[in-house]
């Protein structure tokens, strides 16, 4: 025990001699003021960094739907799914989801990082071992954790490939058993890069060589297409991807995972992942919440267009002021630091000098020299919220990082 606590004591101390300590800060969302917070002592902070992209956790819709649920069927599930935790507006739910994303059936996790590493474990470990029978799994490299996680707790081969290479990925493919069972796994938008994927491209591969195609829409459902179903929905390919996941915690500002395919297929993993089985169901609450939000988003037309229209202006304000602005073609803006202890005083002096937040990424979020603030400007930041940071930054930014990245 005592070897365990000193080696604690030691990897702590490592990561705050390299500035990458992490501290929570405590805010309070609110609902009527969002993306205004509050810090314990009352006064006002800015938040750049939500990840609630359309602002819908505090829209009435949700709020109304939430309680009137809580009245109705109390705080929480009671169970897992199979134990009393599973209620009508979660069956209504699951079939939104499906219907979102032009799939068969859809299915509810506690999150997205369980949805990722339950699915594509059980779908993984689904074969029998052996020669030419495992699964041979293809990694973007620049994955989720959670997708990772589930690829690690598979006994599949994993091979990956770099970050959307399609060269790379084809010669990994080439090299595989030719009748070993394959599937590409990916991401539609990578949140700490802010590119996209070339699904198609991945689809065509995918045909080719006989693989599966798994994708993460987490960062892009909500926001992109006809109807918010991601990127997937937005060029047309959703009927080419096997299994499309997904979040109900980002554009849909509620809680929670799900996983979306082939009927057969969710029922599957239904019936056999352990991270589904074992775990008490989304409160009905938080279901009925997400429901409303997923069926007003969808007709929500303005809201997404607004989302993109601010992204791009605050786009524009950092390149006219010469801040180190990664290029990107989402919504998520990241501006370039490239030092860890450098980027947590950026975002300590933005909180303390000007009443702004922002999350600073550091390793192992991304490696190390490419340490970076990550802003993502919603529906109701304003122009005047936007020169204010853009003054903030180029106060705190010291004048030999004030280039263009």
């Amino acid at each position: 025990m005592k070897a365990f606590h000193d080696h604690c004591r030691r990897s702590l101390d490592s990561i705050r001699e390299q500035g990458r300590y992490r501290v929570f800060t405590p805010l309070q969302k609110r609902a009527d003021g969002f993306p205004y917070y509050l810090r314990p002592d009352g006064s006002r902070v800015l938040v750049w960094s939500s990840n609630d992209y359309l602002a819908m956790g505090g829209h009435p819709v949700l709020v109304e739907a939430a309680c009137e649920a809580a009245r109705t069927m109390g705080a929480g599930a009671g169970g897992t799914r199979n134990i009393s935790g599973t209620s009508p507006v979660h069956d209504a739910l699951e079939a939104e989801l499906a219907d979102l994303h032009g799939k068969q059936a859809g299915l509810l996790f506690t999150s997205g990082f369980v949805s990722n590493q339950a699915a594509l474990s059980t779908i993984l470990n689904s074969l029998p071992n052996g020669p030419d029978k495992a699964w041979h799994v293809f990694s973007d490299a620049k994955n989720h954790a959670s997708m990772i996680a589930g690829i690690k707790g598979s006994r599949a081969v994993c091979n990956i490939f770099c970050h959307n290479d399609m060269g790379h990925l084809e010669s990994l493919l080439k090299a595989a058993p030719v009748s070993a069972p394959k599937l590409i796994a990916f991401e539609s938008v990578y949140s700490m890069d802010a590119d996209i994927a070339p699904i198609g491209a991945i689809c065509d591969l995918a045909a080719r060589y006989d693989a599966m195609t798994y994708l993460d829409e987490v960062h892009a459902v909500g926001l992109y297409g006809t109807r918010g179903g991601g990127i997937a929905d937005r060029e047309g390919l959703m009927d080419r991807i096997d299994v499309i996941e997904g979040t109900l915690a980002k554009a849909f500002g509620c809680h929670g995972g799900y996983v979306t395919g082939d009927a057969d297929v969710i029922d599957f993993i239904r019936s056999t992942a352990p991270g589904f089985i074992f775990t008490t169901s989304l409160p009905p609450m938080t279901a009925a919440a997400a429901l409303a939000s997923v069926r007003h988003v969808r007709q929500d037309h303005a809201r997404r267009a607004t989302l993109f229209e601010r992204a791009a202006a605050l786009k524009a304000r950092f390149d006219r002021a010469g801040l180190p602005r990664i290029e990107s073609v989402s919504h998520i803006v990241p501006l370039h630091i490239g030092e860890a202890s450098l980027c947590m005083e950026v975002s300590q002096r933005l909180l303390q000098d000007f009443g702004m937040y922002a999350t600073p990424i550091n390793y192992p979020t991304v490696p190390r020299g490419e340490e970076r603030l990550r802003f993502t400007p919603g529906p109701l930041h304003t122009d005047a919220m936007m020169d204010e940071l853009v003054a903030a930054l180029h106060a705190i930014l010291p004048q030999e990082r004030r280039h263009a990245a």
